[in-house]
């Protein structure tokens, strides 16, 4: 089958179990508190709980070698996210949902690392690794959907629970009409090291830059649309700035994608995006319109392209084990994004708002920029067809 075809799946899986699975609590946010299920502080522990199974996702999927391991997990995780959104539909108050989006956070952190495993290398060998760059390009049209989804809800007036369900619905068809089209995984023979890889401090450096991402993007993605909703008393056009998220999102690993494929052209984008989220982050804090439309372009478009560069990063230093760098750095990601709603919940509870965490959060993003542009390659830079022999047919 064609590897655009194999690409184009994974796309689509990962624009149901990020964009839907994962992020649909985000314009969900305002009805959940609207309609006295939650508060403010109730729902950073929900978010928390959901980044918290995505820690434990990506830290067992970094022990699946076994091509019937992979196979399970991506496949397991894609139901999942349909079945859990579905069941968010019975949903009402804080437990219920916290352990709905908990299982989400298991479900997607699977599908994206069994995905980046499969696309990255397959798009290598065919010689396109663009291709392999925009699947990334997923997550942000998911995003835009939901949004899209929630603004329609949202004015015809419709409930929460009916939000779910129109979720669901959505969930199920895209995961339908890819299954069979995933990429396969097969048995990969790595080769044996007798040494200390210098590469490896490298890797651990770029943990250290994505966990601090991890915490500084996931208070606006998180609560954007709930900033939206309290700056413009509840109106429709709140339900604007979280598709325009995840079009910028989108638009963002587009443009990351013409970028020249070198190691040093990576590293000076890595610390590009980690920058502009973090004028994004002090931008919301202006609490006006102009701030969180600003909030959405800053933090917006560089969201999907800093992940896709970290995975990019991993494999110029590490080629060979795409796998399970893609579950470590993964684990410090969630790491970090499982901080941010916890300190907004202590920010919410001990201020009554989210303006500390957003200065912590910035914060982190500028010294994870600063560690960006410091991290060098030690060694010859890989080709860009690197990762080949690890490809899934």
């Amino acid at each position: 089958m064609s590897p655009l075809i194999r690409l184009s799946a994974c796309f689509v899986a990962l624009m149901m179990a990020m964009g839907i699975g994962r992020f649909a609590l985000t314009p969900q946010m305002p009805h959940l508190l609207s309609e006295g299920q939650i508060d403010l502080t109730a729902a950073g522990l929900i978010a928390a709980a959901n980044y918290f199974g995505y820690l434990l996702g990506a830290v067992d999927a970094m022990f699946a070698q076994r091509p019937q391991q992979v196979q399970r997990r991506l496949h397991g995780g894609l139901w999942l996210c349909v079945l859990l959104t579905l069941a968010s539909f019975w949903a009402n108050g804080f437990w219920s949902h916290l352990l709905l989006r908990f299982g989400t956070g298991v479900a997607s952190a699977w599908v994206l690392v069994m995905i980046t495993s499969l696309s990255q290398p397959l798009a290598a060998a065919a010689g396109r690794p663009r291709w392999g760059a925009l699947v990334f390009a997923g997550p942000g049209l998911g995003i835009f959907l939901t949004g899209l989804l929630a603004l329609v809800s949202h004015r015809l007036q419709q409930t929460s629970a009916t939000l779910w369900l129109i979720y669901a619905a959505a969930a199920l068809l895209m995961m339908l009409g890819v299954w069979r089209l995933l990429p396969q995984p097969t048995v990969v023979a790595r080769p044996a090291t007798t040494h200390v890889n210098p590469a490896n401090r490298g890797i651990a450096r770029l943990a250290l830059v994505y966990a601090l991402y991890g915490i500084g993007y996931i208070i606006p993605a998180t609560f954007l649309s709930q900033m939206a909703n309290a700056q413009f008393h509840g109106q429709w056009q709140a339900d604007l700035f979280w598709p325009c998220f995840g079009l910028g999102a989108a638009i963002g690993v587009w443009l990351v994608s013409l970028r020249r494929h070198d190691p040093e052209t990576t590293r000076h984008w890595l610390m590009a995006t980690l920058w502009l989220q973090a004028a994004g982050v002090f931008a919301c804090l202006l609490g006006s319109g102009v701030g969180l439309a600003l909030g959405v372009i800053l933090c917006g478009t560089p969201f999907l392209a800093c992940m896709q560069l970290v995975m990019q990063r991993s494999r110029e230093l590490a080629p060979h084990d795409t796998q399970r760098n893609a579950g470590m750095l993964t684990a410090c990601f969630a790491v970090g994004q499982l901080s941010g709603p916890l300190l907004a919940a202590l920010s919410s509870h001990f201020s009554g708002g989210l303006q500390p965490a957003l200065l912590i959060a910035g914060a982190g993003l500028l010294l994870a920029g600063a560690l960006a542009m410091q991290a060098r390659a030690t060694g010859p830079a890989p080709c860009a067809n690197a990762d080949a022999a690890t490809v899934r047919r």
